[in-house]
């Protein structure tokens, strides 16, 4: 009686650690392929030379998208623009937020509280200047933008501070207008 009461508790941690297996394995996957995420969630890669991207971009873009560089504070032509319409990736176009989730942070940069759609960045760990920082960067060219820091104010507490020269502003008139064409 004692050797099939062991028997059935190891069949049962047998069973809950393959159940657990399997719950990590499903969440992996639904991770990877975007499964649960809003929009859409096909990202396909750009992929460009150095000599493609500093063609296509200025000297100032070219640091920053794509040597992770940084523009000055404050001199960034985004940095006091409030208008209504929509930020894009400087490199590619990927859509990466609103102006409804624009602030003003004081830091000298463009911040924005919240990303229009989470697969159209990648967050990455970034120790480069002795400190830890969260980089952000586009999904689609991989273009560095600027990093998220967790001083924002509610409701997510977040602060993605973006270089000006990643970026690409359209208008909600002009949007309006190539719709009237």
């Amino acid at each position: 009686m004692k050797r099939n009461s062991v028997k059935e508790l190891v069949s049962g941690k047998m069973k809950k650690i393959v159940l657990i297996i399997h719950t990590i394995i499903l969440f992996l996957l639904m991770s990877i392929f975007g499964f649960g995420q809003s929009g859409d969630s096909t990202i396909i890669k750009m992929t460009k030379t150095n000599e493609d991207w500093k063609m296509q971009l200025t000297p100032l873009q070219y640091n920053i998208l794509r040597e992770s560089g940084t523009e000055r504070p404050f001199t960034g032509k985004y940095e006091s623009n409030f208008e209504p319409g929509k930020y894009h990736c400087a490199a590619c176009g990927n859509f990466l937020f609103k102006s409804d989730k624009k602030y003003h942070s004081g830091c000298g940069w463009p911040s924005f509280s919240d990303i229009e759609a989470k697969q159209n960045i990648v967050l990455l760990e970034d120790k480069s200047i002795g400190m830890l920082r969260t980089e952000v960067r586009c999904a689609k060219c991989d273009g560095h933008l600027g990093h998220l820091f967790k001083d924002g104010p509610p409701p997510t507490g977040l602060r993605y501070c973006i270089n000006s020269a990643a970026l690409q502003f359209i208008s909600d008139k002009e949007t309006k207008k190539e719709a009237e064409k």
